[in-house]
Formats: structure tokens, sequence, C-alpha cells
């Protein structure tokens, strides 16, 4: 059972067994926390619809006993999940209008992204996609011919996103196929991998994968998720560096969350943290209004608010943009 994994055993476990004892029962995380399901706002419905899945790595960063701990906050299916929040919807960027070819949504000019797969390591209850129709977008096999066609039909094109879902989530072999099929286009710049892996599951950034990245002749970006410096972990510093040891340039970015990282001072600790470990803080996301996710939203005036005290703090190299991402819109939106 999941609540029985050691630090040891964690450590000698591969990637995907990781990945198959993830928690994916409220009791079980519960317990392993040392905490009362009766003494939080569990909702077995919001799980019903969105179940719960956290890989052991990341939550062996929360503090055992803390029922508001910052990184449980992030995971835990609540009853506020069930409100219905005026201005949230299922498709709150505009996704699925942008959708060019089955599985490349084409919003900006001069980049295209791919979703990959619908599987995540980690299921964060603040999702922008948490109810996103993967089986109809995600790029399959089958469908990768016609989106590189795409690709590479367009010269205007210089840099693709692989999303999902995660897609690191995809095995070496699919992964480098995928990349010598993107190198062939000559137009193509750069591929940017948005990941969340590197911070909840680390153990998936080995040798063999870095090895695989290294070896693009477009240029690798790596864009990791981190809401809060508890996140980075012995195990996640050692992914990390892995990454920067093979070439990899690495951003940050985060979403602004109630009652995760809704306050100054822990938005400097979290840049702090990332630059430390060579990791340049990139983006500061406005909740994207997704149905379910309304309990998390920090007020545009607020996020301001807070932005402006990191400045005031921080060198600027250390300041994240706070931005925002209208549905239709041109290209991300700067709130400051």
């Amino acid at each position: 059972m999941p609540q029985q994994l050691t630090e040891t055993h964690i450590l000698t476990q591969n990637w995907q067994q990781q990945l198959a004892e993830a928690f994916n029962n409220i009791e079980d995380l519960c317990h392993y926390l040392q905490l009362s399901p009766h003494d939080l706002p569990i909702s077995l419905a919001a799980h019903e619809k969105f179940p719960i899945r956290v890989p052991h790595s990341f939550a062996a960063s929360m503090e055992k006993g803390n029922p508001h701990d910052p990184l449980l906050i992030q995971v835990l299916p609540v009853q506020d999940e069930t409100r219905v929040y005026p201005g949230f919807s299922n498709d709150p960027v505009g996704d699925l209008p942008a959708a060019a070819q089955t599985g490349v949504l084409h919003k900006y000019q001069g980049r295209v992204l791919f979703i990959n797969t619908g599987s995540c390591a980690i299921n964060c209850r603040y999702c922008f996609r948490r109810n996103f129709p993967y089986a109809d977008l995600q790029l399959s096999k089958q469908k990768e011919e016609a989106a590189i066609q795409y690709i590479q039909a367009d010269a205007g094109i210089s840099e693709v996103i692989l999303s999902g879902g995660d897609p690191l989530l995809l095995n070496d072999a699919r992964l480098a196929r995928l990349i010598q099929q993107l190198n062939r286009i000559s137009h193509l710049k750069r591929i940017r991998i948005h990941s969340r892996l590197p911070i909840v599951l680390p153990a998936r950034i080995t040798e063999d994968l870095v090895n695989t990245l290294s070896e693009s002749t477009a240029q690798i970006v790596m864009v990791v998720h981190c809401n809060h410096a508890n996140e980075i972990n012995d195990r996640v510093i050692a992914a990390c560096r892995l990454l920067k040891d093979h070439g990899m340039t690495l951003f940050n970015q985060s979403v602004l969350l109630k009652g995760v990282n809704d306050n100054a001072e822990q938005l400097c600790a979290l840049s702090e943290r990332l630059f430390r470990y060579g990791i340049i803080p990139y983006y500061l996301h406005s909740l994207d209004k997704a149905s379910g996710t309304g309990h998390f939203e920090v007020a545009e005036s607020e996020a301001v608010r807070l932005i402006n005290q990191v400045q005031q703090a921080m060198p600027g190299y250390l300041v994240p943009k706070l931005v925002k991402e209208p549905a239709g819109a041109a290209s991300k939106q700067y709130l400051f």
C-alpha cells in the first residue's frame, strides 16, 4: 500500500513504479499524513469527478499533521470544487476553438502546442484542463504525421510546445521519435516542454531521458511547474541539475493560488529557491477560470499588489511576469 512506502523504498524505485504506486485514495493519503479525513472539507463527489493522484515523492514534502499544508491544498478534493462560480467554464483559455489539427493547438503566432497525452503524474485541483476532452484532441501515434505536416507547411512556426497532460509521461522511445520528426523541419528553432514531472516525480529525469533530449538539433527549453518553495526537495534538485548539466534551459511557471502562495514572502522564497538551483522564475499565472477551481482565485487587484511587493524586495531577474490568458487573445496579457 502507498502509505507503507519508506524513503529508502522510494529511492530504489524507477519512475514507472513510483507512478503506479501513487496515492489514488483519499484515506491512504490522509493516513500517511497523520490526518483524519473527518477533520478535512473533503468531497467524494469532487474526487469522483476528478480523482486524486499524488506521487509519494511529492507527498513526502508535505508536513504531517498539518491540514493547511500548501502542497496538500493543491491536491485534496474539497467541497468548494462542487460550487458554481460565475465566469468559470470548462474551457477557460479557449483551447478548443484553437484546435487546428487533432492534437495541435495554434493559438499564438510563431508557435503551436501539441497535446501529447491526457495523463498526468499528479492531479492538481486548480488544473485549467481538468475538464478537457483529451480523447478527442490528444496526439496519438497515428495522428502525428498530419500534425508534423501542418508544421512543415507553415514556415512561420518556429517553436513547438509539448504539453498535455504531461509530455514526459511518454516513454523515451516515443519522445525520441517525436523529436526526430520535429528536427527534420528546417524552420523549427525550439522545442519547449511543459512538465510538472521534474517537481512531482523527479525520478522521471533519467540519464536516458536527458540524453534523448540533448540529441535534439532544435534547442530544448524545459518549463517546469512549481508553486511553492517546499516542493523543491533533494530529489527535485538532483533532477534539475541533471537537466542543466545536459544543456537544458529551465524556466518555472506558477499559478497564484489562494491558501497556497498568495503572500509576498512565499513568492519571494519560491523565486530564491528556484534560482538557486538553476531555474528562472518566468510566469506567475492568474488562475485560469476552470469549473471546479473558483476557491483558488486571487483577485487581480490583490495579485498586482503582491507582485509589486515582490518587485520591491527582489532583483528584477527574480520577479516572475504576472500574466493571465484570456480566451481568444493573441498572447498572454501582463497584469503588471
